[in-house]
């Protein structure tokens, strides 16, 4: 199943901040075009499963209050928190404060 071994190499990479298809390619043993192709044999995109792999891994870390919405933001491969928050937002309708708030 490439998706799922697609979601572990993200799983791994993202802490890291620089998650690309070539890379999670490259670990997983193929091209870019053969990573893409498999993902599509299961309707799927990269991107769709980077970001379904992210709200997942959001939801998580906001139950956590151990886990500042800055370290979520660097854990989940976002360059800035407002990204995070402009992603969280998208997936939840809620920002990731009124959420951990709420």
């Amino acid at each position: 199943d490439v998706a799922a071994g697609t979601k572990a190499q993200l799983l791994l990479q993202l802490p890291s901040g620089s998650v690309t298809e070539e890379g999670v390619a490259k670990a997983l043993h193929m091209s870019v075009r053969t990573l893409q192709r498999r993902l599509a044999e299961e309707q799927l995109t990269f991107k769709r499963v980077l970001n379904v792999t992210r709200r997942e891994l959001a939801l998580q870390y906001i139950r956590d209050p151990i886990v500042s919405i800055n370290e979520m933001t660097y854990l989940l491969g976002y360059s800035e928190p407002a990204n995070f928050s402009r992603a969280f937002t998208r997936w939840t309708g809620q920002s990731p404060s009124a959420m951990r708030a709420a």
